[in-house]
This record gives C-alpha cells, sequence and structure tokens, in this order.
C-alpha cells in the first residue's frame, strides 16, 4: 500500500510539471515562456489610423512614434505661399509620396488627384483636402505634410535704412523690428513717413499703411507697430523726398 501511494504522489508531481510547463505535444520538449522584452515589442505594433479625424488601433499599422513623428511636421498655424517646397507623405504608397514646389501660380501637381491650390493654406488644410481627394482612390488614406523649405515668407525694406533688401520672415516679426533687421534709419531718414506696401486679402491689388516711428516709441502709438505680412513691402523715404513735412500717410 505504501508503494501504492509513492507512485500516485509521483504521478501527480509529473502532471504539475507538465502543466506548469507547456511543451510541444508532438516532441515533448518545453516551449520557451514569452519574455518581458516579447511582450513590449508586440504592444508597439499598435499603431493609429487617421482617416477624416477617425482615430483607431489595429495590429498591422504604422508605428506610434512613427505616426506622431509625421503629425509633428504639420504646422498648425503656417500659411503656404509661392515657391515654398513641400514634402508629402502618404503612409504606404511611395508613388504618392514626394517633395514639390508650389507654383506661381499657388497650385501644387500630385498623380491621381492632379492639380490642387496650396497659397493661403495651412499644411494640415492642405493635408486634409488631399486625403478627400485621396479617399476616391486609396482605402483610409494618411496624409502628412511639411514645409521642407520657406521661400514666400519674405519681407522687402528698402529706402533709407543701413542694409536694404530682402529679409525672410522665419517668425512673427512687427514694423520696428522689421527696421531692426535692416540696421536701422540712415541720418537722413524721414522716420516718421514710413510706408508698407501690402497686398489686399483677395490678392486683387496692394494698399499702403502709414507708420510713424515717434509716433510707436514716444507716443504710445503701438497700434502702428503692426506686425509685418509675407510680401509687404517698407520704405523709408528721406527727407528730401517729403513733400509735406510733418504730415502722415494713412492707410487707404
Amino acid at each position: 500500500m505504501t508503494h501504492f501511494y509513492s507512485a500516485v504522489s509521483i504521478g501527480l508531481a509529473v502532471a504539475v510539471w507538465l502543466v506548469a510547463v507547456p511543451g510541444n505535444a508532438e516532441s515533448g520538449t518545453a516551449s520557451p515562456m514569452p519574455t518581458a522584452k516579447a511582450g513590449a515589442e508586440s504592444a508597439s505594433v499598435s499603431a493609429i489610423n487617421i482617416d477624416n479625424g477617425d482615430v483607431r488601433t489595429s495590429g498591422d499599422g504604422p508605428n506610434v512614434a512613427a505616426m506622431e513623428k509625421l503629425a509633428n511636421a504639420v504646422s498648425s498655424d503656417y500659411l503656404i505661399g509661392a515657391e515654398d517646397v513641400l514634402e508629402i507623405s502618404v503612409w504606404r504608397n511611395q508613388d504618392l509620396s514626394r517633395s514639390v514646389q508650389v507654383r506661381p501660380d499657388g497650385r501644387i501637381s500630385l498623380p491621381v488627384v492632379r492639380d490642387v491650390v496650396a497659397v493661403g493654406k495651412t499644411p494640415s488644410q492642405l493635408a486634409d483636402e488631399l486625403t478627400r481627394k485621396l479617399r476616391e482612390y486609396v482605402q483610409n488614406p494618411v496624409v502628412a505634410i511639411s514645409v521642407k523649405e520657406l521661400n514666400s515668407y519674405n519681407i522687402f525694406i528698402l529706402g533709407e535704412v543701413q542694409r536694404p533688401g530682402k529679409y525672410p520672415l522665419k517668425s512673427k516679426t512687427t514694423l520696428l523690428q522689421g527696421l531692426t533687421i535692416a540696421g536701422g534709419f540712415t541720418p537722413i531718414a524721414a522716420r516718421n513717413q514710413v510706408v508698407i506696401f501690402r497686398f489686399s486679402e483677395n490678392g486683387s491689388g496692394t494698399k499702403t499703411i502709414g507708420a510713424s516711428y515717434d509716433d510707436i516709441v514716444l507716443r504710445g502709438g503701438v497700434s502702428q507697430n503692426l506686425e509685418l505680412k509675407a510680401g509687404d513691402t517698407v520704405v523709408v523715404p528721406s527727407e528730401t523726398m517729403v513733400v509735406f513735412p510733418g504730415q502722415k500717410l494713412n492707410e487707404r
């Protein structure tokens, strides 16, 4: 009887061991247990599919970090201009992904969707439009746009400044800051007769805006220290060019 109980105990112990360490049924060898590293790699496979604002996760999508990198490449407030170079990425479609330069007419050309107006839109707005157009040809398209070269955001400062010329707008720049970038006034500058030539909103013409340096600095006329926009031309005339000294040019 004692030998019977001993055999039963040994049999139970072997059965428990086999359950704890699952093996290959055919070969009888134990399968390796999944490690923490393998679990982490599996978790990183989950991804984000973006289509018309709908965010879902799937097991065969792109890496989350890669998608976050694409999202970060899209500016929220930059307005695309002529001659800018755009990097357009369409996920899983190399034939549609490419670098394009905005033409002088404000359009870009892409396969399938052909000509699309880009000027005056933010990269995210253009990406949304391309997504809608590509949805007719590509299932769940994911479009990311970044501005590769900033060629359209320029101002021109002419006349009686130390360094007249063309300057890129890399950040928000006020009139005083623009004049500082150009080296400030020359000794014969009519600093209270500064004129800004600006394209109208619809692009049909230009308007002129007058500004006085003394009013801005000494008299609290901060409203005249306006933010410069792409395409603005700032002209500082000389004192000999001013026909009516002291008379300011008003906006018209």
